[in-house]
């Protein structure tokens, strides 16, 4: 009688390997979509000066084609390396903490609901962004700096510099400065994406007979995500933006002390609706691609480096 085929230990990368989809994921995404999240960063500052009374255009296009002009392409690229650290931290942290739970629930459960996915989305998503906060402050930063007065401008070289000056001149946990916004918006935007893509593939798939999910089940999936994410997520997204660039006044006091008061602050000068500024011409589009190449190139790596069958 033949001997029953050898099961395949796990290895370190089995363990260690939904973190590094995640993360490659995450950074192929940023290298595509980096220029439009210059541009929603420039749009989501103006909204501020716009609230002054200063006259500020925010369409897209011209402020993209102003920065073109006025600061040449590489404007548009600022801070990609902060970006790149970004999703090696953050999204690593988060699509791998996800995967690694859903798996682990599955197996024990047999499969996972709703809820269950609601609340690995809001694990992942918090711990998430306490990881990638500091590149994230970095990041903002480098996008803004063109936009302050030239006297009060950072001018980090690179993110390791602006990381070393943070500490330096800030202090250690202002690495941290603006993590409440960050915090609340990863847990929105992850809550939305992860369980709705999730929900909806898995929805798909059945609908349409089929016992894998193929690729118009997983377009079709990131592409609703997406878009659901995207809504959900700007206003906190808004908040985060305005106080990771803020700087103190002449006076010594900054703009906002807390996320609870540039909420207010926010909605006092713009209405509800300012929360909400630059959605469809530059959230929306700079948001929804990312998370959908996010998700499809997570589902190809996942498939692409899925451990082979235990051995014969």
């Amino acid at each position: 009688m033949a001997a029953a085929p050898a099961k395949r230990e796990e290895g370190i990368f089995d363990k260690i390997r939904p973190f590094v989809i995640g993360g490659i994921s995450g950074m192929i995404a940023t290298t595509v979509v980096q220029p439009i999240d210059t541009v929603k960063v420039r749009i989501q500052i103006s909204g501020e000066a716009k609230a002054k009374g200063a006259s500020v255009n925010t369409n897209p296009l011209t402020v993209g084609r102003n920065i073109l002009a006025n600061e040449g392409v590489g404007a548009l690229y600022k801070g990609l390396d902060a970006g790149l650290v970004r999703q090696a931290t953050y999204t690593t942290a988060r699509l791998g903490i996800y995967t690694y739970l859903f798996e682990s629930h599955k197996k024990t459960h047999g499969k996972v609901d709703f809820g269950a996915k609601l609340g690995i989305s809001s694990i992942a998503g918090f711990l998430g962004a306490l990881v990638g906060t500091p590149a994230d402050l970095a990041l903002i930063r480098f996008q803004s700096d063109s936009t302050l007065p030239v006297d009060q401008r950072r001018n980090y070289k690179n993110v390791a510099d602006a990381f070393a000056r943070i500490v330096k001149e800030e202090g250690f946990f202002s690495l941290w400065k603006g993590s409440t916004p960050t915090i609340i918006r990863a847990l929105a935007l992850n809550m939305m994406m992860l369980t709705s893509n999730d929900e909806i593939k898995e929805r798909l798939t059945k609908l349409r007979g089929l016992k894998k999910a193929d690729q118009t089940s997983v377009f079709t999936a990131s592409a609703i995500s997406g878009f659901l994410s995207s809504f959900v997520s700007l206003p906190f997204d808004n908040i985060k933006t305005k106080m990771q660039k803020q700087k103190a006044g002449p006076d010594g006091i900054l703009p906002y002390n807390s996320f609870f008061d540039c909420f207010r602050k926010t909605v006092a000068k713009d209405g509800v609706s300012g929360l909400w500024i630059g959605f469809f011409p530059t959230y929306y589009i700079r948001i929804a691609p990312h998370i959908m190449i996010t998700l499809i190139a997570q589902d190809f790596l996942s498939k692409l480096m899925a451990p082979k069958s235990d051995a014969k």
